[in-house]
């Protein structure tokens, strides 16, 4: 018996369940690494989107990967830049569908090495930064409904030495996810997260490793997924996107993209 997948779906009239075409993201933290492959992979699915960051150069590479990416810099953290790329955003073509917070910042330190200012950053870019960003878009989600997906990481559950306040921001950040989800299910806004375990992309190199310290994290996190190997960052935008698409019955949820890690 043939079983049609709902991905697939679509009753006379209507458009392809979760067809994106037509429609507009932002996606934060987008020069490099998973930030990049989201939004890289939201304008392969016909959506116009807005990158942003810190790092020009990094911004302006990732935009020339598809005619659909703008960009724009700015810190998620500062409330009048986190208020301005969500109005760059709209501005595309009149409409805001879908925020991708995936802008973080993370330092490896014990607590007896952690340095206040460094804690705080961590904090305001992977707590405070997605709350602002997320606040500033809502009158356009409401709009039509729409999706927010905030970006985590298996270490928002998990704990290794070294990431303890890297680890409970991220952990703060899912706490948001099920309470904005329970907050903004009346208005036909969804949230939901990804939690990436380790993955190929620039994270290692701007926690203060050297070299050969992430090579070695590199190899020991390898040894100790159940799949065999670290992620790339497309795998990870492949189940943004999945969350992202409109008719979707999920809210809430924290999904982890990790080939196993987080359950052993």
């Amino acid at each position: 018996m043939a079983i049609d997948s709902p991905l697939h779906h679509s009753s006379p009239g209507s458009r392809p369940y979760g067809d994106l075409s037509g429609r507009t993201a932002l996606v934060t933290g987008g020069g490099s690494g998973i930030g990049a492959a989201v939004a890289v992979a939201l304008a392969d699915r016909g959506m116009d989107v807005v990158v942003t960051g810190r790092r020009r150069p990094a911004l302006e590479n990732t935009a020339r990967r598809s005619p659909a990416l703008r960009i724009h810099v700015g810190d998620v953290s500062d409330p009048h830049d986190a208020a301005a790329m969500v109005r760059a955003a709209q501005d595309m073509n009149g409409r805001l569908d879908v925020v991708v917070n995936n802008a973080g910042f993370g330092i490896a330190a014990r607590l007896d090495e952690i340095d206040p200012d460094d804690a705080l950053r961590m904090w305001a870019t992977n707590v405070l930064g997605p709350t602002l960003v997320t606040q500033a878009a809502l009158p356009y989600l409401r709009v039509r409904g729409g999706a927010v997906v905030n970006v985590s990481s298996t270490f928002g559950a998990k704990t290794a030495p070294g990431i303890s306040h890297y680890g409970a921001g991220k952990a703060a950040l899912e706490q948001l996810t099920r309470s904005w989800a329970v907050e903004l299910a009346d208005a036909g806004i969804r949230v939901n997260a990804v939690a990436p375990g380790p993955t190929e992309s620039e994270a290692l190199d701007r926690m203060g490793l050297s070299a050969a310290e992430a090579e070695q994290v590199k190899v020991q996190e390898a040894a100790q997924i159940p799949l065999g190997r670290r992620g790339h960052p497309g795998e990870v935008a492949e189940w943004v996107v999945a969350l992202a698409r409109p008719d979707s019955w999920i809210t809430g949820q924290v999904l982890g993209v990790d080939g196993g890690y987080s359950v052993v």
